[in-house]
């Protein structure tokens, strides 16, 4: 069952001997410290022993509960998937590319307990209680301050993989895909909007667009209407296909849509490119 969160960031601390709820997921992500206490942590198919000191990382994909073996108390760090969206004008480019939401989701993450030495163990106790203290005299939901301390938890768990030579899956991007990604949809007008794209290979709607420009030296938009005018100059000149086929397999609504795409782009009609054709 998964529970509803309308806060985009929320703060729970509480003292248990007996967890209160059963196997469950969320529509929400968590961050979990344990301050103090111990037992095992279901986590999807795995059994994570918890001590004292230990962080968990919940995604929407998830199910879990605790079996407490010893009292424990919880820090809940609890915040929706436009919690950083809202806070992008604070993240670094780092966190636009690979977000935080999909860090999250790596099965590395599920299948060990993280491992911090001393000093990163001790900055970390130090960080939730950063937030403990901060949570009761502020709106946290808002505040660059536990914004920021948040984002420092994500890097001492990266700290922490490195550490362990645990490899996150996924966080890097091939520049080729998102080219073949492209190539293979775009007569697929919806597959190809950067909404989508973004989705597909991980990477924030908000940065996308600066990615690709910096990646390719033309813009997302350009790219994909010079790709899409090219295709379609060839099929009216290899004259296989009618117009109205042509406006179909681009997913354009009729002949009159595709003419004036077209017109606008290579400021010629589809009916003068025949005539620009050089005879063999």
């Amino acid at each position: 069952m998964k529970k509803i969160q309308f806060d985009t960031l929320a703060i729970d601390e509480f003292e248990e001997d007996k967890f209160h709820l059963p196997k469950h997921s969320h529509t929400y992500y968590e961050i979990i410290y344990i301050i103090k206490g111990s037992g095992i942590h279901h986590l999807n198919k795995n059994l994570l022993p918890y001590q004292t000191g230990d962080l968990f990382v919940i995604s929407t994909d998830d199910e879990h509960y605790f079996d407490i073996k010893k009292t424990t108390r919880f820090f809940f760090i609890k915040f929706t998937d436009t919690y950083f969206n809202s806070n992008k004008k604070l993240s670094c480019d780092e966190f636009l590319l690979n977000t935080p939401e999909n860090f999250m989701r790596d099965k590395s993450l599920k299948e060990n307990v993280l491992k911090l030495d001393t000093t990163c163990a001790s900055i970390l106790k130090n960080t939730i209680n950063n937030i403990r203290a901060y949570n009761s005299i502020s709106n946290i939901s808002t505040s660059p301050i536990v914004f920021y301390q948040i984002l420092s938890i994500f890097g001492l768990i990266k700290e922490s993989l490195q550490q362990q030579n645990i490899k996150i899956t996924g966080s890097g991007i091939d520049n080729d895909q998102i080219i073949s990604y492209i190539h293979q949809n775009i007569y697929k007008p919806k597959l190809v909007q950067i909404k989508t794209i973004a989705e597909h290979f991980s990477i924030s709607q908000n940065y996308f667009g600066t990615y690709f420009k910096r990646n390719f030296d033309i813009s997302y938009r350009e790219y994909c209407n010079q790709l899409r005018t090219q295709l379609i100059e060839k099929r009216i000149l290899s004259k296989q296909l009618s117009m109205k086929q042509i406006a179909f397999e681009f997913g354009f609504t009729d002949e009159s849509h595709l003419s004036n795409y077209f017109k606008k782009q290579r400021s010629l009609k589809p009916s003068a490119v025949k005539k620009l054709q050089t005879p063999s």
